[in-house]
């Protein structure tokens, strides 16, 4: 009987490999528009070296909680499954005393001994590229900690500014002095401490907190300078919870901005139903797409608040984000919907152990942005939009994906013309299998209240063939399997 399964087996392994599946268009040369970031505090996502684990109480809030790049290095493989191809972590520079954020920087050019050693970090960094995925870090060029050897030394008096530059409120509970980036010996310290990570780590771009409080100018030399380094080398900036003018950021060379007008607008059209659209700006550069972030308080505490079920909302919410020009920026535990007010509440520990249900729907839009490049180079046209019923087109080199996205209370049904969709071809449903075929040079696309589809356009096949017939092929190995069990069990007998 094992050799009659074996055999089973190996003639629905070929069947099924001869069976067309949906071509994945391999990407060369990846832009940052094709990837998918996952943004992690360190201290915060997973301890994978109890070593370094002095002054950490799990317990407290503001102290540090253990988690460090080993940590991060153990779940490389987590991530990539989800279908992330970059990690972006906060500032992992040296701080001082109960700087967890790691914004307390003492030392640009040394690691928080609490995240670990420069070697470790060097490995996280090759062990992310073996597996295809990009490395960003914080560059705080801002400030640095009221520890830092610098304050108290007289010779650098010039190297902060006092009284004539606007602070920005800092979250981390302390006023952090702020650098004078026009000190030319300030600006070489910044710009040689940033290249010297880029040549000894082989980090893919920076994270620039508090973008908004350091000059154009200085931004300007740092952008020409890091990108002489390495080409494809990613700036993002991001502002401490303030609306900016991105345009001027863009020209000095930041390739993007995290812009909490965009992000407040993504909250409130999917943290309830029956919410519309509203005006999308014209975002700058590359868009960052994000519900959250260390700044902010957690998308998820906007749907309890609205009396909202979290699952559902993030899965309309982070389709809508997959596939729409820019890249997602996801904060570590929106896969299981981490809840969380201001800081540090926004900052919970990680949980691996929970409900998988969220994690598989990522798992399967992070597939489908990378298989698909019309997801992320493609034009967009809005083809329907009412009270939180989105229908969109996403279009590149001949590949035409549709997106249906229903955000409403009620079921919905959009008729689409044969001037939004080319007549006489068929709708495949990649994300939950559906199939529209045309009618009368119409498609009409239904979908449930809190359901997603991403349709890929072909050429009309009347039936989806490879699914009835791997389906049929399952049903009969099975019936013939049974046969020889029952069989088996008879002659025995």
């Amino acid at each position: 009987m094992k050799k009659t399964f074996i055999t089973l087996i190996l003639i629905f392994s070929i069947i099924v490999s001869a069976v067309p599946a949906q071509a994945e268009i391999e990407k060369t040369n990846r832009l940052w528009q094709d990837e998918t970031v996952y943004s992690i505090m360190v201290d915060r996502f997973n301890n994978g070296n109890t070593e370094n684990d002095f002054t950490v109480n799990t317990l407290d809030p503001l102290a540090y909680n253990g988690g460090d790049f080993q940590g991060i290095i153990n779940k490389l493989d987590y991530l990539k499954d989800m279908g992330f191809t970059a990690i972006r972590l906060t500032s992992i520079f040296e701080n001082s005393p109960g700087g967890y954020h790691g914004y307390w920087v003492t030392n640009h050019y040394k690691p928080e001994e609490h995240f670990g050693s420069i070697k470790t970090f060097k490995k996280l960094v090759n062990e992310a590229h073996q597996r295809g995925m990009k490395v960003m870090i914080d560059f705080a060029a801002n400030n640095v900690s009221q520890e830092h050897p610098w304050v108290n030394d007289s010779t650098k008096a010039d190297w902060f500014i006092t009284g004539n530059k606007e602070n920005t409120e800092q979250p981390w509970g302390n006023e952090l002095p702020d650098l004078n980036q026009e000190n030319p010996e300030v600006k070489m310290y910044l710009i040689d401490a940033a290249k010297w990570w880029i040549k000894n780590t082989d980090i893919d771009g920076y994270s620039l907190p508090e973008v908004n409080d350091v000059p154009i100018d200085f931004w300007t030399d740092f952008a020409t300078e890091v990108k002489r380094e390495k080409a494809e080398f990613f700036l993002l900036g991001v502002p401490a919870d303030k609306n900016v003018d991105t345009q001027d950021y863009i020209e000095a060379g930041i390739d993007s901005i995290m812009d909490y007008q965009h992000s407040n607008l993504l909250r409130n059209m999917f943290a309830a139903t029956d919410q519309s659209m509203g005006e999308e700006k014209n975002v700058q550069g590359i868009a960052a797409n994000f519900f959250d972030n260390e700044y902010t308080t957690r998308f998820t505490s906007d749907i309890v608040e609205k009396r909202q079920f979290p699952g559902s909302r993030w899965k309309t919410a982070l389709t809508y984000s997959y596939s729409t020009p820019g890249i997602p920026f996801v904060f570590y535990g929106s896969e299981i919907a981490l809840n969380g007010g201001e800081i540090p509440d926004n900052l919970g520990p990680m949980n691996f152990r929970t409900e998988k249900e969220l994690i598989e729907y990522i798992t399967k839009l992070g597939e489908l942005r990378n298989q698909l490049p019309s997801l992320t180079r493609g034009t967009m046209e809005l083809l329907y939009e009412k009270d939180g019923m989105f229908v969109y087109k996403r279009v590149y080199e001949g590949e035409t994906a549709i997106i249906a996205i229903n955000n409403t209370s009620k079921s919905q049904t959009v008729a689409l013309n044969h001037q939004q969709i080319v007549a006489g071809k068929e709708l495949r449903g990649l994300l939950a299998g559906d199939l529209v075929t045309s009618n009368d040079d119409k498609y009409s696309i239904i979908i449930d209240r809190d359901e997603a589809e991403i349709y890929v356009l072909a050429s009309q096949s009347g039936v989806n063939l490879p699914l009835v017939g791997t389906t049929a092929l399952v049903v009969l190995l099975f019936i013939i399997f049974l046969a020889v069990i029952i069989k088996r069990s008879k002659q025995r007998g």
